[in-house]
């Protein structure tokens, strides 16, 4: 693929280096890997969904300056949660950070790879 740019340091959690990128452009496009909950590159199994949530925001936004962009470039999002109780405290955190014109979003109830309570996507367009 041309014109395709990794962006952000190698994904490490609990001391392992994955195999994928932090994030992607390509073209006018950045695509985000899901990001879970991490403090200090380990995966945050405590806390509320607020909490987690939270952290999860924080990350995929300090990845998207990395990438030349923000959270106003945010056009998809795709959420996994672990319960659907959790789904009223994820969306008030999300929706702080998403005020005004948020993104097209999907979110599903999901057995999650690791144990966090949630998982979000993001794909940002920003033309340069």
């Amino acid at each position: 693929m041309t014109n395709k740019e990794i962006i952000g340091d190698p994904m490490i959690i609990n001391g392992r280096k994955l195999s994928l990128s932090r994030a992607v452009r390509a073209g006018d496009y950045i695509f985000l890997t899901g990001q879970v909950p991490m403090v200090d590159g380990n995966v945050m199994t405590n806390g509320t969904i607020e909490e987690q949530t939270k952290v999860v925001l924080n990350e995929i936004q300090s990845t998207l300056v990395q990438a030349g962009c923000n959270l106003s470039h945010v056009v998809k999002t795709m959420v996994w949660l672990r319960s659907r109780e959790d789904f009223p405290g994820f969306n008030s955190v999300y929706s702080e950070f998403f005020p005004n014109d948020p993104p097209a979003r999907s979110a599903v109830l999901n057995e999650l790879l690791v144990d966090v309570k949630v998982e979000i996507e993001v794909v940002a367009y920003d033309p340069k």
